[in-house]
């Protein structure tokens, strides 16, 4: 069922507990523009909300994921005074803000080109798909810009080193080269992108769903955090809530009596 609000994206719900958000804007390799960041925002903060879902797809249409900034766009900008570029750009910034703290895992699919902006919609996925011949780059620096708002994302998912060696050269590198360093976690043809992305779908629905949310939310939280005893009485607390949870329960009585947990029962 497509639930679109509107041309730009292409919002499908294949389930209730799966939603795919697609760019669509293919004749201008889904470069960002206004309109898009506020969609994705609405979008994603409204599925953000919902209980019963356990994985977002975020995807595009055509030969390319994102190429970055539209052109139109970058045009306009040209005139804006300072005050509103940094109105606009702050929409960018609580954009990926808003992917980045959705409860929800989401898969990213990536095809063809993923330029500048859309580098950032790629390091806020919690697993990322690519086709072989995907194309990375972080090209802000040719046009006398800099990365700044996708920055927190990028250096999270990509790493410090190749982020320093990537936003000062803007130079293109492979999905091969992504998925050495971490940044893609598959790696696959163009052709068995759907079929993989399928995949990772059915692991993911197979979890527990509170206990995925849980995961996700526990490495953003942990992850760069000094080990003192705050921490680890932390932790503890959490496996503790979980355990004791009615989700925990269920999925350790059906390990040991080797049937189905209740989550995936119709």
């Amino acid at each position: 069922m497509n639930t679109s609000p509107s041309s730009l994206l292409d919002l499908r719900r294949p389930s209730s507990h799966v939603a795919e958000v697609w760019l669509n804007r293919p004749e201008v390799r889904n470069a960002f523009n206004d309109g898009v960041i506020a969609e994705l925002t609405q979008v994603f903060a409204a599925l953000s909300q919902e209980g019963d879902l356990r994985v977002i797809v975020l995807g595009a249409h055509g030969k390319a994921f994102c190429a970055g900034a539209d052109l139109n766009w970058m045009r306009a900008m040209a005139d804006y005074s300072w005050d509103q570029n940094r109105a606009d750009a702050q929409k960018l910034a609580d954009m990926l803000w808003t992917l980045y703290q959705c409860p929800v895992p989401i898969v990213g699919r990536i095809q063809g080109d993923c330029y500048a902006g859309g580098m950032g919609l790629a390091a806020v996925c919690d697993v990322l798909v690519a086709a072989e011949e995907v194309t990375f780059c972080l090209s802000e620096a040719r046009l006398g810009l800099l990365p700044a708002t996708i920055a927190p994302y990028v250096l999270r998912a990509l790493g410090e080193q190749a982020s320093r060696r990537y936003m000062v050269t803007a130079e293109r590198f492979s999905a091969a080269q992504a998925h050495a360093l971490g940044f893609v976690h598959e790696l696959c043809s163009a052709g068995a992108l759907d079929a993989k992305v399928a995949e990772l779908v059915a692991t993911l629905t197979a979890n527990g769903p509170k206990a995925a949310r849980e995961c996700k939310r526990l490495v953003r939280d942990v992850a760069g955090a000094p080990l003192t005893i705050e921490l680890r009485a932390d932790t503890a607390q959490r496996i503790a809530d979980i355990r004791s949870s009615i989700e925990g329960r269920e999925g350790v009585q059906s390990f040991l009596n080797k049937r189905k947990p209740g989550w995936l029962l119709p």
